[in-house]
């Protein structure tokens, strides 16, 4: 397990957005993993993102290493947010522009 830890630690590490979603942005896999790549791009916001679906390790492994057991999975400067509900709250709340507009990562305000 300490495997794929050190591979998701890498992309979470390597990347200032990333998400960890079921399908892609083009086609996300669920309604959730859409809700999140909705919320990103409506705040300008490039991001990485991980077909869970496609690795199996990375699927099951991803849970263990947030502590989260649901999918998507957003990580911001390796820091761990949330799933798509939070997102949505923080977003409704100002507080998801707000991450991002700190940390120089959006062009929406």
């Amino acid at each position: 397990m300490s495997d794929v830890n050190s591979r998701i630690a890498q992309i979470v590490g390597e990347n200032d957005v990333v998400l960890f979603m079921k399908g892609s942005p083009l086609f996300p896999q669920c309604g959730f993993s859409s809700r999140a790549v909705a919320i990103l791009n409506h705040l300008g916001v490039e991001f990485e993102s991980v077909d869970v679906l496609q690795d199996q390790e990375i699927r099951q492994g991803i849970k263990s290493f947030s502590d989260w057991p649901t999918i998507p999975q957003l990580y911001v400067k390796g820091e761990f947010l949330g799933g798509s509900d939070i997102m949505m709250e923080m977003y409704e709340a100002g507080e998801l522009q707000q991450v991002f507009a700190e940390s120089g990562l959006s062009n929406a305000g």
